[in-house]
């Protein structure tokens, strides 16, 4: 699963996530028009607890608008999605 706190966020938030198993992870954040804005993390992991903190910024380091985001994990083990407001 993935969560993230402070939800609403501004001018961070921190996804948290669970691995069953230690492997690749792919941590990215999308508007809700399916744009990759940030990728967050993408790295091994070990299994367990995870977290990453996306401060707001796209992959160019601009400042993103106030919105509705969507982060979505990619791991071994199959994907989550958690809404970021």
């Amino acid at each position: 699963s993935l969560t993230a706190w402070p939800n609403p966020f501004n001018p961070r938030t921190t996804l948290h996530f669970e691995l069953r198993e230690a492997g690749p992870v792919i941590l990215r954040i999308f508007d809700l028009n399916g744009r990759l804005v940030r990728t967050v993390a993408r790295e091994m992991r070990p299994a367990g607890p995870g977290e990453a903190t996306w401060r707001g910024f796209d992959d160019a380091g601009r400042p993103v608008a106030s919105g509705v985001y969507l982060g979505i994990l990619e791991t071994t083990g199959g994907r989550a999605t958690a809404k970021l407001r």
